[in-house]
């Protein structure tokens, strides 16, 4: 008979962790609407200058050609998947996340949504959604007399 050292925390890991996945895959609702959730959450940082929105999404690991970028309604939705490696080999941790995600947005009415650009380089996804004409700020000269 061998002795084992036994990890108390990894069996409420195991559970608390299969137990989540079971959560996500699940459709979220709020204010009387569904709405889709995905395995795992990108990181995203939106930003904002006088000409547009930029937002800049964290996608390491996932291919271009798994990435979709759609603009409906207002809302901004990317979503994909980040596929792992199927190889039959005994894993010790595993902590990278995979599976399929979505993330939504809204945007404000006051964009141009035909001019929207994405570059995708080196696992990050920038979009520029540049703002409307009317939606920039204006500067307006008071003459004093």
């Amino acid at each position: 008979m061998s002795l084992a050292v036994w990890d108390p925390f990894r069996e409420m890991e195991a559970l608390l962790d299969r137990y989540g996945r079971t959560a996500r895959k699940t459709l979220a609702k709020t204010d009387d609407q569904a709405f889709e959730v995905g395995d795992w959450m990108p990181q995203v940082d939106i930003s904002e200058t006088k000409e547009a929105f930029i937002v800049k999404v964290e996608l390491p690991g996932v291919e271009k050609e798994d990435v979709s970028v759609n603009f409906e309604n207002s809302i901004l939705t990317i979503r994909g998947e980040k596929k792992s490696e199927t190889e039959d080999k005994k894993h010790h941790r595993v902590e990278c996340s995979y599976g399929s995600f979505i993330r939504s947005f809204t945007l404000p009415q006051t964009i141009q949504a035909d001019k929207i650009e994405a570059v995708y380089k080196n696992g990050t996804l920038n979009l520029t959604i540049p703002k409307a004409e009317e939606a920039k700020p204006k500067q307006i000269e008071v003459k004093i007399k």
